[in-house]
C-alpha cells in the first residue's frame, strides 16, 4: 500500500514540474523567434528627399523590450549611462542589469556604445561588445533583458 502512495506522490510532484519545464521552453523559443524576426526586418527603401531629412535627424534608441515600453524613444544628446542604479541617465528595473551597465555616446551624430564592466555583458546584434562599438541604424542593442533598436 505504501508503494502505491509513494507512486501517486511522485506523479503529483513530477507532472507539474514537467509542465513548468515545457512552459519555460516555449517562452524561450518565443523570445528567440521574436529576436530573429526583429533582426531579419528589411530596411525601408529610402528616397532622395528622405535621405536628406534622415541625415539631419539624429540617431537614438527605441525600446523593443520590455513590451510595455516598446516604441518609446531615447535621444542621445552627448552621452548617457544605462543601468539599474538611480544615478544612471536611463535607470531600469531589470535583475540582469548591473548598476552601471553600459554607456552610449553621441559622436557628432554617430552613436557608439561601450560596456562598463557589467556582469552579463552588452550585445550589439547578438555579439558581445568588446571596447567601444559604433552603432548603425537598425542595430539591435541588448543590455540585460532590455532590447533597443538604433533609429533615426
Amino acid at each position: 500500500m505504501s508503494l502505491l502512495a509513494a507512486s501517486s506522490n511522485y506523479a503529483a510532484v513530477v507532472r507539474p514540474l514537467q509542465v513548468l519545464v515545457m512552459v519555460i521552453a516555449v517562452l524561450f523559443f518565443a523570445r528567440v523567434i521574436r529576436a530573429a524576426a526583429v533582426q531579419s526586418r528589411p530596411l525601408d527603401e529610402i528616397g532622395v528627399s528622405s535621405r536628406r531629412r534622415r541625415r539631419e535627424s539624429r540617431l537614438g534608441l527605441e525600446y523593443i523590450e520590455p513590451e510595455e515600453r516598446a516604441g518609446e524613444r531615447i535621444d542621445v544628446d552627448q552621452a548617457l549611462t544605462i543601468g539599474r542604479g538611480a544615478d544612471c541617465d536611463v535607470s531600469l528595473v531589470d535583475t540582469y542589469l548591473s548598476s552601471r551597465h553600459a554607456r552610449v555616446v553621441n559622436d557628432e551624430g554617430d552613436l557608439s556604445i561601450e560596456d562598463l564592466g557589467s556582469t552579463n555583458g552588452t550585445y550589439v546584434n547578438q555579439e558581445l561588445v568588446q571596447g567601444r562599438v559604433h552603432l548603425e541604424r537598425g542595430d539591435i542593442v541588448q543590455v540585460g533583458g532590455v532590447l533597443f533598436e538604433v533609429v533615426r
